[in-house]
């Protein structure tokens, strides 16, 4: 599938849920733009674009925590990117391996 084929929301972004490639531990959700869909995939290095700084950011780039993509995976719709990695370190900014570590809400079941 081509990046021009993905949907891309009306602030021209799509999530990118990152997953460890091997265990499938879900590390980290972000946003990618076009472009950081380009770089991810020319560079092998997760790269996502800051809602909040309005600039691209390379995971890791700062931290030494990066994560080296193995593949990216287009959900049925097109409108969701799976990105499976190599994490080294903690994912999450916090210094947690995952970002989904930091609280639960209660299901009634």
């Amino acid at each position: 599938m081509s990046i021009e084929e993905l949907t891309f929301d009306a602030a021209g972004l799509i999530p990118a849920v990152v997953q460890q490639y091997d265990t499938r531990e879900v590390l980290m959700v972000g946003w990618m733009n076009a472009e950081a869909v380009r770089r991810t995939a020319a560079t092998g290095r997760s790269t996502f674009w800051s809602r909040s700084r309005q600039e691209y950011w390379v995971k890791g780039e700062t931290s030494g925590h990066r994560q080296h993509v193995q593949q990216i995976l287009v959900d049925c719709d097109a409108d969701t990117l799976l990105v499976l990695v190599d994490q080294e370190g903690p994912a999450c900014h916090t210094g947690t391996r995952s970002c989904f570590e930091h609280g639960e809400i209660e299901v009634a079941v």
